[in-house]
């Protein structure tokens, strides 16, 4: 698995060669409700914690919407738990969950998802943002990502969202050696969400058909780095070396 920096020239179609991790010290995950950290960024955040990022998340519901339970206690109450201990597989330093209506985001208004992701990333200062493509989850799903970009947009950080592969503007990331302890990692955290149990097999022969590849395309490219501004030199003229300032007794010859 190689890593390329984000802080290159905007992404265009073909600019990014395969297996090419946007590098980042600091990583916020951004999803709709527990469970997705662990079936569709897993492979990712693993990837991204392996190449040495610290990881946050910031989920905005408690997921109290999830149809199956296998618990006796109230979703709202157990997932934030079952959240966190996926979070300790999957190695990622910080959680937030937030008390949105799960499975009703998209009927919330824009500006305050946007506002509640602003604080998130004024917080944890990462130099990514992660979060599910519009193109590639629901309704939900869709809404954090517009969400997501709008405050990434006001803080000059780049979001990359997971796709699907040939998806406009996807890349592949090749997991590579790593592959196998990544689809460890992430049955693993997935099966954190035991309240879930029901529906976890079928999670689990999901998660046993992936590859050694995960796709991820920009939703909002990383600004170009301004080449440095070089002052005209007027004709005739003949600039003047710069004297080197001298050097301190004790480094004198």
């Amino acid at each position: 698995m190689t890593i390329a920096p984000a802080t290159h020239a905007p992404y265009r179609a073909g600019a990014s060669p395969a297996g090419t991790l946007p590098m980042a010290l600091s990583v916020l995950a951004v999803t709709a409700r527990p469970g997705l950290e662990s079936e569709d960024l897993g492979g990712l955040l693993y990837a991204f914690r392996r190449a040495g990022a610290t990881l946050s998340l910031l989920c905005l519901t408690r997921g109290e919407g999830g149809t199956r339970n296998a618990a006796s206690a109230r979703l709202e109450a157990i997932r934030p738990w079952e959240l966190q201990l996926a979070c300790s597989v999957l190695g990622v330093f910080d959680l937030t969950v937030a008390s949105y209506p799960d499975g009703g985001l998209y009927r919330q208004p824009v500006t305050e998802l946007t506002d509640r992701i602003d604080r998130a990333i004024r917080l944890h200062r990462p130099d990514l943002l992660l979060i599910i493509a519009p193109e590639a989850g629901d309704r939900d799903d869709y809404t954090v990502a517009v969400a997501a970009r709008a405050a990434a947009a006001q803080a000059g950080v780049p979001v990359a969202g997971r796709t699907t592969p040939g998806a406009p503007g996807a890349w592949v990331i090749d997991l590579g050696a790593d592959a196998d302890t990544a689809r460890a990692i992430q049955r693993s955290a997935a099966a954190a969400h035991s309240s879930q149990a029901e529906s976890l097999p079928a999670t689990l022969r999901r998660l046993d058909l992936l590859d050694d590849t995960e796709a991820l395309r920009w939703v909002l490219p990383p600004r170009p780095v301004p080449a440095p501004r070089l002052e005209p030199i007027p004709a005739g003229v003949i600039p003047r070396p710069r004297s080197r300032p001298p050097l301190p007794a004790d480094f004198a010859g």
